[in-house]
């Protein structure tokens, strides 16, 4: 019933509506029109009758009466009446039959007029349906990387290329400002990377220098950590803006592969966190994309599952491929993650409000960068909370054709 309101009608439904409203009003004002001249034409070439006694004198010069059908003499009032009474009959029937017929005519018309105002209003709104279009695909884009689409309307220079035009320009600005946000970090960090590298070299020297103190030598190991901590941070901001831009390189990747390598290098410090890498069905996983930039993704879900457990918990790493996806999904013991804190996980440098209190080191950049690697290979990573604490957290990318 929404539906049928008129606000709840489409743009070319209203057009053609209105099409079709103004039809039907010029049509019933040219048969009302038509209608009242045909009735003047009528009134004024009709015969007029004489009256009685001028027509009784001139048939009595002819020698003539008027006889009825039985051959008696007829009333020439009667005959007169029923003369003007034939004509004004007559006259009705013509109006009837034109109003009749004209409203028939009008509603035949009208309805090819909608008709034709719907393909109208559909070659009309043409342009805008680009638009939207590309605003859709922009919008379902990752990053920014749809930002170098532009709208190509041809067209007289009218309202749709003003908006067309001025879509346009948003787009260029938005994509300069994208392009300067990823070149600044990855220039940033690269330029963070070399004082790192020197202040790392400087304290391993200082720290095995023969005769350096205890203190030093602790007071060295803490700089390092603290400098270590520092360069993942770089690497990580480094990989996320490498992430988002358009792959360059692509190859064919079994994922099943790149986890059980990921499973088999991080198992010590599994080990050293207590947590026990149980073994899970894994089936061949074939996909098309960077190598690097894959192992780290599953590095990187490995390394949450990990670093976000309990002691004497444990994960699990699957793999599988259907319906043209090839999945990982990587399953750990934990902490009880709330359905709304889901969202929060993939967002850079945010993490529950209880790690920042427990102390956890982790940057908040682990998932957004794997979310950031999947939508770039044109897949996503989506997380679900387990009942008993913890996530399943799946790599879902289009399989290898």
């Amino acid at each position: 019933m929404t539906r049928l309101l008129p606000r709840a009608w489409t743009i070319r439904g209203r057009l053609t509506a209105l099409y079709g409203s103004l039809f039907f009003v010029a049509g019933v004002i040219l048969l009302a029109l038509m209608y009242l001249l045909v009735w003047q034409i009528l009134n004024r070439t009709q015969p007029q009758l004489p009256d009685s006694d001028s027509l009784r004198v001139a048939l009595a010069r002819m020698g003539k009466l008027p006889l009825g059908p039985n051959g008696q003499e007829v009333s020439l009032t009667d005959l007169i009446t029923s003369v003007r009474a034939a004509q004004d009959q007559q006259r009705q029937d013509i109006l009837d039959s034109l109003l009749a017929q004209g409203a028939v005519t009008l509603v035949g018309v009208g309805l090819v007029a909608a008709a034709l105002g719907w393909l109208l209003a559909r070659r009309a709104l043409q342009p805008v349906h680009e638009i939207t279009a590309t605003a859709q695909r922009i919008a379902t884009s990752d990053a920014g990387r749809g930002l170098q689409e532009r709208i190509k309307h041809t067209g007289p220079n009218d309202e749709v290329t003003e908006l067309a035009q001025t879509f346009n320009t948003m787009l260029e600005r938005l994509d300069r400002s994208f392009d300067g946000q990823h070149r600044f970090i990855a220039n940033a960090s690269h330029e963070m990377r070399t004082p790192l590298a020197v202040k790392r070299a400087l304290i391993e020297i200082t720290v095995t220098r023969p005769g350096t103190s205890a203190d030093a030598v602790q007071l060295g190991e803490s700089l390092l950590e603290i400098n270590a901590r520092h360069e993942r941070l770089i690497d990580g901001l480094l990989t996320l803006a490498d992430s988002e831009n358009e792959l360059t390189e692509r190859s064919p990747v079994d994922l099943a592969d790149v986890a059980g390598h990921v499973v088999e290098q991080l198992a010590p410090a599994a080990r050293d966190a207590g947590v026990d890498v149980r073994r899970a069905v894994s089936r061949p996983a074939p996909v098309v994309g960077d190598a690097v930039l894959l192992e780290r993704l599953i590095q990187n879900l490995v390394e949450n599952a990990i670093r976000h457990n309990q002691p004497d918990g444990w994960l699990s790493v699957a793999t599988a491929s259907a319906d043209g996806w090839s999945s990982v999904t990587v399953s750990n013991s934990g902490p009880v993650v709330r359905p709304y804190e889901v969202d929060v996980l993939f967002q850079p440098f945010r993490r529950l409000e209880r790690e920042r209190t427990a102390g956890e080191r982790g940057f908040g950049l682990g998932l957004s960068i794997a979310r950031a690697i999947s939508r770039s290979h044109q897949g996503d990573v989506h997380a679900v909370p387990r009942p008993d604490g913890g996530l399943d957290v799946t790599l879902k990318l289009p399989g290898q054709d």
